[in-house]
């Protein structure tokens, strides 16, 4: 067996991996990375930027069904060709894991150990049975996978996880998303505008990522206009049949329904992938789901060498915070003991669903949790239905909810659906990590007329009731007519 002695060993080879890797190079040139998969990370593979090359189809076919409302009438039958929407899916998606490949290329060949890891203890891994590395620090960057009852597995190729659907040649009649979460909104909405008849369940009644009960109810309300969505589904049975999957389950007026269905597609959410890497043997203090505990800002766990990063962390499963975070591991791993807070930025996330729907900052549970039983927060509100650029797109819909903290007006967060929605939130980010009062928010420039404008008529809702500025005026004209 080979054997190496490094000062970093990165364990994973995704954003996160990656980034821990040019980091920790910075400071030492003994650093090697494993990886037992594929590279490509995640958000090129099967990810974000797969899922959004279906979206961006969707939405083609979404605008020519809605040009009538204008005026605009299309002539003949809207054909969808599903061989080629998914061959510019593949092309596009191969072109997008090319750019990662490109970098991970230039990694020195030694650098690179093939395989799979495991602890022997805090400073020793074995790499499938070809290596033993001993290495002073050690980042975990191992990623996530999907979840899902194990019993699904009776379904066979009828059950899928979203990797699966980037590989199709050709789009199915029928499919029934478990999860409506962020992969299950996009992917089901997006099929469902591709001409694939989506029926979508729940448990619970939680939709997307929202915390919010009233943009949550708005969400649900707005999805069932577009396809079936139970949030808290009573499902009686789920079996193959043939090529198509039998699903009864109890509707919502409690009535037993019958659906086939070619496909079942498992949205129910992602575990981090440290339950096969012998993580016991490394003595590392675990949460509840068994992820090694580990500091905000510096990403150490409780074994002063051993950094974790990534989705593996269970903390934010987004390409942008598994980047921030690999970039901190690594780095504290190359200098250590020497050891540096990292930027830790403003929440911001999306789901590119349309409606798209974003949370800013502190979620309404978190603030609720934290200031609801001293009532020392207010949230201020807007509706895009009514508002002026929304409508004359005919892209009014939704609504956007924003809290301020009461005493220093602070703005805390936001959670919303709405148009522009991915926009609209990074202008609240900024604004959060910046720490800027609503006062200081309105303060700044609106253009008219701009969806954006719905921003400023949330806030002055917001600090009108947080008694630091003038009551809402109907229909306010200082920015013309629509707002």
């Amino acid at each position: 067996m080979k054997t190496l002695n490094v000062d970093v060993a990165v364990i994973g080879g995704g954003t996160a991996g990656l980034g821990a890797y040019r980091a920790a190079k910075a400071h030492t040139d003994s650093v090697v990375m494993i990886e037992g998969g594929p590279y490509g990370t995640t958000c090129a593979r099967v990810g974000c930027m797969p899922s959004k090359l279906l979206i961006a189809a969707a939405e083609s076919v979404h605008q020519i069904e809605k040009a009538p409302a204008f005026g605009v009438h299309p002539q003949g039958e809207i054909l969808i060709n599903g061989r080629e929407v998914m061959d510019r899916v593949k092309r596009e998606r191969d072109r997008f894991v090319g750019f990662v490949l490109e970098g991970v290329d230039e990694i020195p060949a030694e650098d690179k150990v093939a395989g799979y890891a495991q602890f022997v203890d805090a400073n020793t891994l074995t790499v499938d049975d070809h290596t033993t590395i001993t290495a002073k620090r050690i980042v975990i960057a191992t990623g996530s996978r999907p979840a899902y009852p194990a019993v699904w597995n009776e379904l066979g190729d009828r059950l899928i996880i979203n990797d699966d659907v980037f590989e199709w040649d050709d789009l199915p009649q029928s499919v029934a998303v478990f999860g409506p979460g962020v992969i299950g909104l996009e992917l089901g909405q997006a099929l469902k505008r591709l001409g694939v008849d989506v029926t979508m369940f729940g448990l619970g009644g939680q939709v997307g990522p929202l915390t919010d009960p009233e943009v949550m109810a708005y969400a649900d309300k707005a999805f069932n206009e577009e396809f079936y969505l139970d949030a808290d589904v009573k499902v009686e049975s789920m079996k193959r049949q043939g090529d198509q999957v039998e699903i009864q389950y109890l509707d919502k007026s409690g009535e037993l329904t019958t659906i086939m269905v070619d496909y079942v597609l498992a949205a129910t959410g992602r575990r981090p992938n440290v339950d096969k890497l012998a993580i016991e043997n490394a003595n590392l203090t675990l949460d509840a789901r068994g992820v090694p505990v580990a500091d905000h800002y510096t990403l150490q766990t409780s074994v002063p060498s051993i950094f974790i990063a990534g989705d593996a962390s269970n903390q934010l499963p987004l390409l942008h915070e598994a980047a921030d975070q690999g970039r901190i591991a690594g780095d504290n791993a190359g200098r250590f003991p020497d050891i540096r807070a990292g930027l830790r930025r403003s929440k911001i996330s999306a789901v590119f669903s349309d409606p798209q729907i974003a949370m800013v900052g502190e979620t309404y549970k978190e603030i609720t949790d934290r200031l609801g039983s001293c009532g020392c927060f207010e949230t201020g509100t807007v509706s895009f239905e009514n508002q002026g650029r929304s409508r004359v797109m005919l892209r009014n819909k939704g609504m956007l909810n924003v809290y301020g903290e009461q005493g220093t007006g602070r703005f805390l967060g936001a959670e919303m659906m709405g148009p522009n929605a991915e926009h609209l939130a990074h202008l609240l980010a900024w604004a959060h990590q910046n720490k800027m009062t609503v006062a200081e928010m309105l303060d700044m420039p609106f253009y008219h007329p701009v969806i954006e404008e719905g921003v400023r008529t949330a806030l002055r809702d917001l600090n009108a009731k947080l008694h630091l500025g003038p009551e809402m005026i109907k229909h306010c004209l200082d920015c013309g007519p629509g707002c």
